[in-house]
């Protein structure tokens, strides 16, 4: 009977495959945890240390470091005597491989992780399984997506494992590792390597790219899933993809019932609700113009009278939380409407990387909002008006610079975005908001480098402004809004976006 070896950190669905290779006639052998796991279905697997006859040492950081365990993974089929080696010193073939990773990439996010942690988290023995099941393709199958069981369980019962379908998997291991080890040494380096290989898989074909006349492919990293599924529509185009992304960015800053409609990755109307139907009322209203056409990104589940109202309007894509199957009742009359629901459990990229011409732009994610405040001016702030301000701010991050956002009761009014300088953008934005502006926020992405704007804000009646802080005029822009009677709020941090 042939043998496979099971080893895997993200136990999804492994129970099922165990199961079906058993059925298929195949010796299970598993570390301790996946064998545990498998055993409470009552399938039979024996322990790696059984198979070796050799204990787990130094606390479960040796497991499957054995010579009967590599032996049989990468001796070839093809060659004499490797087959004569085995049988003499006993030791069977492993022709198929499973085994996923420690989830690094995830331990290394949390605040708390120490240096100590860190370091348990690395995976060894299992990385070890990978390349020397992917090195031995042309004879041992490995597998360390779980997405890929079901397929290879087919193909097994067709008798249809050819040697293509062996080395997508290998070149899907190989790549997997790959990553694991870049963000090994991204952490321990804290900065960005000398070398940087990225090695990503095909998600889909795109009917064209930006324009009709551009050919286009969606990437993900090797191990990476979607984040959304989508339940209804025609296919994605390549600017869905950029909007939605920049929908659901920007709606990730909310923890209260929020909604964004965005327009070439631009926001045209974000809001805050007490419900689903009120935050997307606010947020079309913000500039029902613009949002013909747009993504909608809600951060809660759509019910019956959300989808109502958004069901009167002209949307691409709604990206939310789930619907409720009213809401999907009625949004499904919708043909070309295409409906999405996030996944929670997707890993986002570890870096920005911008294409150039010649070359590539990587850098972190700009995850910080502020780290501090100062009001500057003698008005000062309530805790009302701060929220405001907070509101305008999440939004102004996710807008093209130069970028300026006017608001009231969490409800963008005006947005003034990718302007080559400050006022216009301040001026668009107070003109969209119109007698909206009496008394209400503004934010901007950068400092403003001439007090000329906060005259404008003045103008319209503005009662707050929150802007970084860092022009050599930032004193004149501070004596303007002084001058005014606007509260001015300066933080450190600039949210260019370009």
């Amino acid at each position: 009977m042939p043998f496979a070896l099971l080893s895997v950190y993200n136990k999804e669905g492994i129970t099922n495959f165990a199961k079906e290779l058993h059925s298929l006639g195949y010796n299970l052998i598993g570390t301790s945890s996946t064998a545990k796991e498998i055993r409470k279905e009552n399938i039979p697997i024996q322990e790696v240390s059984e198979f070796t006859g050799f204990s787990e040492l130094i606390g479960g950081r040796v497991k499957t470091l054995h010579p009967k365990i590599f032996a049989g993974i990468l001796a070839r089929r093809d060659k004499k005597e490797d087959l004569e080696e085995l049988k003499k010193n006993n030791i069977p073939l492993i022709d198929i491989v499973v085994c996923n990773l420690y989830p690094f990439s995830d331990v290394i996010k949390k605040e708390d992780t120490t240096l100590e942690i860190a370091l348990e988290n690395i995976d060894i023995g299992g990385v070890s399984l990978l390349r020397a099941g992917a090195k031995n393709f042309p004879h041992v199958l490995v597998v360390c997506d779980p997405l890929d069981y079901e397929e290879v369980i087919k193909r097994i019962k067709e008798n249809s494992v050819d040697i293509e379908f062996r080395k997508k998997l290998a070149i899907k291991a190989f790549s997997y590792t790959s990553y694991y080890d870049q963000a090994i040494t991204k952490y321990l380096s804290n900065q960005f390597s000398d070398n940087m290989e990225i090695v990503l898989k095909k998600e889909m074909d795109l009917r064209y790219g930006e324009n009709p006349q551009q050919k286009a492919v969606y990437y993900l990293l090797p191990h990476q899933k979607l984040p959304w599924t989508k339940i209804h529509g025609k296919e994605l185009s390549y600017n869905n993809l950029l909007d939605i992304d920049s929908a659901w960015r920007l709606i990730l800053e909310f923890s209260n019932t929020a909604c964004a409609i965005i327009k070439h990755n631009n926001p045209c109307g974000v809001a805050e609700g007490e419900n689903g139907k009120e935050a997307f009322l606010k947020a079309f209203d913000g500039d029902p113009v613009s949002a013909y056409g747009g993504i909608i990104a809600c951060n809660f589940i759509v019910d019956e009278d959300c989808a109502n109202e958004m069901s009167k309007h002209f949307f691409e894509v709604i990206i939310a939380k789930g619907y409720t199957e009213k809401a999907l009742n009625i949004l499904n009359k919708k043909k070309n409407l295409r409906l999405l629901i996030s996944n929670e459990d997707s890993n986002k990229n570890p870096w920005e990387i911008r294409s150039l011409t010649y070359g590539f732009l990587v850098q972190d994610y700009n995850d910080i909002l502020f780290t501090e405040y100062e009001v500057k001016t003698s008005h000062k702030p309530d805790e009302k008006d701060l929220e405001e301000l907070l509101f305008a701010l999440k939004v102004v991050k996710h807008t093209k610079s130069n970028a300026i956002v006017v608001s009231k009761n969490k409800q963008t009014i005006g947005i003034g975005a990718g302007q080559m300088n400050r006022v216009n953008a301040v001026k668009i934005a107070l003109e969209q908001a119109g007698e909206k502006a009496k008394s209400a926020y503004l934010a901007s992405d950068a400092f403003f480098p001439f007090p000329d704007s906060i005259e404008l804000a003045g103008k319209y009646g503005i009662k707050a402004i929150i802007q970084p802080a860092g022009s050599i005029r930032d004193p004149e822009v501070i004596q303007k809004a002084e001058e005014l009677g606007i509260i001015l709020v300066m933080i450190p941090q600039r949210h260019f976006r370009h």
